[in-house]
Protein backbone atom coordinates (compact mmCIF):
# COMPACT_ATOMS: atom_id res chain seq x y z
CA UNK A 1 0.00 0.00 0.00
CA UNK A 2 1.28 3.46 -0.93
CA UNK A 3 0.46 6.64 0.96
CA UNK A 4 1.28 10.22 0.01
CA UNK A 5 1.01 12.94 2.64
CA UNK A 6 0.98 16.64 1.84
CA UNK A 7 1.78 18.86 4.80
CA UNK A 8 0.10 22.20 4.20
CA UNK A 9 1.54 23.97 7.21
CA UNK A 10 4.58 26.23 6.88
CA UNK A 11 5.64 24.69 10.21
CA UNK A 12 6.89 21.15 9.52
CA UNK A 13 6.68 20.26 13.22
CA UNK A 14 3.40 22.08 13.89
CA UNK A 15 0.14 20.62 15.17
CA UNK A 16 -1.34 19.39 11.90
CA UNK A 17 2.04 17.98 10.86
CA UNK A 18 2.41 16.17 14.17
CA UNK A 19 -0.95 14.42 13.73
CA UNK A 20 -0.16 13.57 10.10
CA UNK A 21 3.25 12.20 11.02
CA UNK A 22 1.67 9.94 13.65
CA UNK A 23 -0.71 8.61 11.01
CA UNK A 24 2.16 8.05 8.58
CA UNK A 25 4.41 6.41 11.21
CA UNK A 26 1.63 4.02 12.18
CA UNK A 27 0.92 3.23 8.52
CA UNK A 28 4.62 2.54 7.90
CA UNK A 29 4.71 0.21 10.91
CA UNK A 30 1.84 -1.67 9.26
CA UNK A 31 3.90 -2.08 6.08
CA UNK A 32 2.72 0.85 4.01
CA UNK A 33 5.10 2.77 1.80
CA UNK A 34 4.70 6.29 3.20
CA UNK A 35 6.04 9.49 1.63
CA UNK A 36 5.64 13.01 3.01
CA UNK A 37 5.86 16.23 1.02
CA UNK A 38 6.30 19.46 2.99
CA UNK A 39 4.60 21.87 0.62
CA UNK A 40 6.18 24.95 2.15
CA UNK A 41 9.67 23.66 1.33
CA UNK A 42 8.83 23.03 -2.30
CA UNK A 43 9.12 25.47 -5.16
CA UNK A 44 5.49 25.38 -6.29
CA UNK A 45 3.48 27.49 -8.68
CA UNK A 46 -0.28 27.82 -8.69
CA UNK A 47 -2.43 26.59 -11.54
CA UNK A 48 -1.54 28.71 -14.58
CA UNK A 49 -4.96 28.36 -16.21
CA UNK A 50 -3.24 27.33 -19.43
CA UNK A 51 -5.61 24.39 -20.08
CA UNK A 52 -2.73 22.35 -21.52
CA UNK A 53 -3.90 19.48 -19.29
CA UNK A 54 -7.16 19.48 -21.23
CA UNK A 55 -5.95 20.30 -24.76
CA UNK A 56 -2.67 18.46 -25.40
CA UNK A 57 -1.64 16.59 -22.25
CA UNK A 58 -3.25 14.46 -19.59
CA UNK A 59 -1.19 15.94 -16.74
CA UNK A 60 -0.13 19.34 -15.48
CA UNK A 61 2.66 20.74 -17.65
CA UNK A 62 4.02 23.09 -15.00
CA UNK A 63 7.51 21.94 -14.16
CA UNK A 64 8.00 22.56 -10.47
CA UNK A 65 8.49 20.60 -7.27
CA UNK A 66 4.81 19.61 -7.03
CA UNK A 67 5.12 17.41 -10.10
CA UNK A 68 6.46 14.40 -8.12
CA UNK A 69 3.59 14.65 -5.65
CA UNK A 70 0.95 14.93 -8.39
CA UNK A 71 2.35 11.87 -10.16
CA UNK A 72 2.78 9.98 -6.88
CA UNK A 73 -0.85 10.55 -5.93
CA UNK A 74 -1.93 8.76 -9.10
CA UNK A 75 -0.07 5.64 -7.89
CA UNK A 76 -0.97 5.97 -4.21
CA UNK A 77 -3.79 4.19 -2.41
CA UNK A 78 -4.25 6.89 0.23
CA UNK A 79 -3.74 10.65 0.19
CA UNK A 80 -3.30 12.49 3.48
CA UNK A 81 -3.83 16.25 3.48
CA UNK A 82 -2.87 18.12 6.67
CA UNK A 83 -3.45 21.79 7.34
CA UNK A 84 -3.98 24.28 10.11
CA UNK A 85 -6.68 26.90 9.69
CA UNK A 86 -5.20 30.22 8.61
CA UNK A 87 -7.47 33.21 8.02
CA UNK A 88 -10.59 31.01 8.20
CA UNK A 89 -9.46 28.53 5.55
CA UNK A 90 -6.86 25.92 4.68
CA UNK A 91 -3.34 27.26 4.17
CA UNK A 92 -2.28 28.82 0.89
CA UNK A 93 0.19 25.99 0.43
CA UNK A 94 -2.54 23.35 0.47
CA UNK A 95 -4.95 25.48 -1.56
CA UNK A 96 -2.29 25.71 -4.26
CA UNK A 97 -2.28 21.90 -4.45
CA UNK A 98 -6.10 21.80 -4.59
CA UNK A 99 -6.03 24.22 -7.53
CA UNK A 100 -3.46 22.07 -9.30
CA UNK A 101 -5.86 19.10 -9.00
CA UNK A 102 -7.56 20.67 -12.02
CA UNK A 103 -5.07 18.66 -14.08
CA UNK A 104 -6.69 15.42 -12.89
CA UNK A 105 -9.97 16.37 -14.59
CA UNK A 106 -10.77 15.10 -18.09
CA UNK A 107 -11.41 17.72 -20.80
CA UNK A 108 -15.20 17.29 -20.64
CA UNK A 109 -15.31 17.08 -16.83
CA UNK A 110 -18.45 19.21 -16.59
CA UNK A 111 -20.57 16.70 -18.51
CA UNK A 112 -18.64 13.44 -18.22
CA UNK A 113 -20.07 11.02 -15.62
CA UNK A 114 -16.46 10.08 -14.82
CA UNK A 115 -14.85 13.52 -14.60
CA UNK A 116 -11.43 12.41 -13.32
CA UNK A 117 -8.32 10.75 -14.65
CA UNK A 118 -7.64 9.52 -11.13
CA UNK A 119 -7.73 5.73 -10.82
CA UNK A 120 -10.78 4.73 -8.75
CA UNK A 121 -10.81 3.45 -5.18
CA UNK A 122 -8.42 5.87 -3.49
CA UNK A 123 -8.90 6.94 0.11
CA UNK A 124 -8.53 10.46 1.46
CA UNK A 125 -7.55 11.50 4.99
CA UNK A 126 -8.02 15.17 5.83
CA UNK A 127 -6.36 16.50 8.99
CA UNK A 128 -7.40 19.97 10.10
CA UNK A 129 -6.22 21.80 13.21
CA UNK A 130 -7.37 25.10 14.59
CA UNK A 131 -6.49 27.21 17.58
CA UNK A 132 -10.03 28.49 17.98
CA UNK A 133 -11.68 26.32 20.66
CA UNK A 134 -15.22 26.25 19.24
CA UNK A 135 -15.66 23.07 17.18
CA UNK A 136 -18.52 24.64 15.22
CA UNK A 137 -16.25 27.35 13.86
CA UNK A 138 -14.75 26.38 10.49
CA UNK A 139 -16.77 23.14 10.38
CA UNK A 140 -17.75 24.03 6.80
CA UNK A 141 -14.22 23.59 5.42
CA UNK A 142 -14.04 19.82 5.31
CA UNK A 143 -17.40 19.30 3.55
CA UNK A 144 -16.46 21.88 0.91
CA UNK A 145 -13.09 20.36 -0.02
CA UNK A 146 -14.29 16.80 0.54
CA UNK A 147 -17.13 17.32 -1.92
CA UNK A 148 -14.74 18.50 -4.63
CA UNK A 149 -12.16 15.78 -3.99
CA UNK A 150 -14.73 12.98 -3.96
CA UNK A 151 -17.24 14.07 -6.63
CA UNK A 152 -14.78 15.61 -9.10
CA UNK A 153 -11.37 14.08 -8.41
CA UNK A 154 -12.81 10.67 -7.57
CA UNK A 155 -11.72 9.66 -4.08
CA UNK A 156 -13.87 6.71 -3.04
CA UNK A 157 -13.94 7.46 0.66
CA UNK A 158 -12.76 10.17 2.99
CA UNK A 159 -11.90 10.44 6.65
CA UNK A 160 -11.51 13.49 8.85
CA UNK A 161 -9.34 14.14 11.88
CA UNK A 162 -10.23 17.58 13.18
CA UNK A 163 -8.57 19.08 16.25
CA UNK A 164 -9.80 22.36 17.70
CA UNK A 165 -8.37 24.44 20.50
CA UNK A 166 -4.82 23.30 19.72
CA UNK A 167 -1.81 25.49 19.18
CA UNK A 168 -3.31 28.72 20.32
CA UNK A 169 -0.74 31.50 20.01
CA UNK A 170 1.47 29.29 17.88
CA UNK A 171 2.34 26.61 20.42
CA UNK A 172 2.68 23.00 19.38
CA UNK A 173 0.28 21.30 21.73
CA UNK A 174 -1.58 18.28 20.36
CA UNK A 175 -3.65 16.43 22.94
CA UNK A 176 -2.96 12.71 22.97
CA UNK A 177 -6.56 11.93 21.92
CA UNK A 178 -5.90 13.35 18.43
CA UNK A 179 -2.67 11.40 18.06
CA UNK A 180 -4.50 8.21 19.09
CA UNK A 181 -7.22 9.05 16.57
CA UNK A 182 -4.54 9.20 13.86
CA UNK A 183 -3.11 5.85 14.95
CA UNK A 184 -6.55 4.23 15.07
CA UNK A 185 -7.50 5.55 11.65
CA UNK A 186 -4.24 4.29 10.14
CA UNK A 187 -4.88 0.84 11.61
CA UNK A 188 -8.42 0.88 10.21
CA UNK A 189 -7.71 1.90 6.62
CA UNK A 190 -4.19 0.60 6.02
CA UNK A 191 -5.15 -3.07 6.14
Amino acid sequence: MKIICLLGSPRPEGNSARIARRFMETAAELGAEARIFELNRLNVKGCQGCWACKKKFDMCVTRDDLRDALEGILKADILVLATPIYCRDITAQLKCFIDRCFAYLVPDYLTNPIPSRMPPGKKLVFIITQGFPDEKRFADLFPRYDNFLRTRIGFAESHLIRAWGVGTRGEVDVPEKYLRQAEDLARTIVT
